[in-house]
């Protein structure tokens, strides 16, 4: 059995789409199980650069088949737009398998989202607005449309009808906004439904049987770790389960059909929107490496908030995912720095904790506990193996591999394919 699932071990943003792209060359199978349209993933191949959000970055390599599954939140439109995208670069995309049970995300999903957020005034959350957390209430209270319900415009009809009538009371009466209008949308996405019809299939069983016939299958992550629901940052998550435990509901299989997980993780720290943050450099530093870093978001453009490497943070991580190794990105930003710190603590009151907390209020009034590293200035992004690095760059990262307990098994200098240090063979 060859499976390998790909997590983010921050708070996204990590580098996931260039390691799923590196691996997926390999992959007979690279899944989608978790998330929507509102994560991204940058690809760099032949200095062309290419966003995703919603179809699996194995759609850059012929040769694999790409599957959105039932644990992912559909927007038909917004993967039309993909599909339109990848055409005009003349990239295949015959390749692709979605969910008959994924949960589609229709315009009332939207509009509630930013209604739902805007009202939150100075609590907001940090919502893309691309109506994934309304879809996933839908899903939990049991009044969602999937997509074996879209492509079949009898039952379509039924229950959108009941969908607008529902959410036209909440966008009215709580928040005093412009119903939606039915025979539009009905009419938009009947014709979404005939383009993606010839796309929609039971992909548990062709993921299950993918796996029995040894066939190498990926799980590509989307967002990361502490976005999770119940082991993130909460209330400053997604609405479902980036973790590695997310891939088996998520995709239709058993855990012990998941053979490695690889945790990816930013040689420093980085996160979008709000909360705590405790290694957070507002300051030059910071800036510096949001520059080096372009740390920009690939959905939202929004600026990062950029910080030391926490180990405090990613142990965690590796803890509640179970990791068997480590990719570790961006290394090459922080060429240049005299000193680098990595946080070994947190330094609460009189105390020092050692395990991330589950209240915020706690890690809102965390210090981050540093231990100094000796920078390094050469360039490293034509290092093509561990040693091609300067020794103050090794050491930094056995330094983590220390720090956290699981082995970096590749390296990142670069944002190309081949710009890849691997340390030992994966997948």
């Amino acid at each position: 059995m060859s499976t390998i699932a790909i997590v983010g071990a921050q708070w996204g943003d990590e580098g996931k789409g260039k390691v799923i792209d590196y691996l997926a060359r390999k992959a007979d199978v690279v899944v989608r199980a978790q998330g929507g349209n509102n994560a991204g993933h940058t690809l760099v191949v032949n200095n062309k650069k290419y966003s995703l959000h919603l179809i699996p970055s194995g759609i850059l390599n012929p040769d694999s088949l790409n599957i959105i599954g039932n644990g992912v939140v559909f927007d038909p439109k917004g993967f039309l737009e993909e599909i339109d995208m990848l055409k005009k670069d003349k990239i295949p995309t015959d390749k692709i398998k979605i969910s008959d049970r994924a949960h589609a995300i229709f315009p009332y999903h939207k509009k509630i989202d930013e209604l739902s957020e805007n009202a939150r005034g100075e609590n907001k959350i940090g919502t893309t607005k691309k109506g994934i957390g309304p879809c996933y209430i839908d899903k939990t209270e049991r009044s969602g449309i999937r997509v074996c319900d879209l492509i079949d415009e009898d039952i379509f009809k039924e229950k959108l009808k009941k969908q607008i009538q529902s959410k036209n009371e909440i966008i009215q009466k709580i928040y005093n906004d412009t119903p939606l209008d039915f025979e539009k949308i009905y009419n938009e996405y009947t014709e979404y439904a005939k383009e993606i019809k010839k796309y929609v299939a039971d992909t548990s069983v062709i993921i299950y049987d993918a796996i029995k016939e040894g066939k190498k299958v990926l799980f590509e992550g989307a967002q990361g770790t502490l976005l999770d629901l119940d082991f993130g940052t909460y209330p400053y998550v997604t609405s479902s389960h980036p973790t590695s435990g997310g891939f088996c509901i998520g995709s239709g299989i058993g855990p012990n059909m998941i053979k490695d997980v690889l945790g990816i993780v930013k040689a420093y720290t980085t996160r979008v929107g709000k909360g705590p943050f405790v290694t957070e450099l507002d300051n030059e530093i910071g800036e510096k490496i949001r520059i080096k870093g372009n740390e920009f978001g690939t959905t939202t453009g929004r600026a990062r908030r950029c910080g030391w490497f926490d180990s405090v943070l990613v142990k965690y991580s590796c803890r509640v995912n179970g990791f068997t190794g480590i990719s570790l990105m961006l290394l090459d930003v922080l060429t240049g720095f005299e000193k680098i710190n990595i946080c070994v603590g947190y330094k609460y009151k009189d105390k020092i904790i050692n395990d991330f907390p589950a209240s915020l209020e706690i890690l809102e009034k965390c210090e981050p506990v540093y231990e100094m590293l000796n920078g390094w200035t050469e360039d490293i992004s034509s290092a093509k193996t561990f040693n091609d690095l300067p020794i103050n760059a090794q050491n930094y990262v056995k330094r983590i591999e220390e720090l956290i307990g699981v082995k970096v098994k590749m390296i990142s200098v670069g944002p190309n394919r081949d710009q890849t240090i691997l340390r030992e063979e994966i997948f």
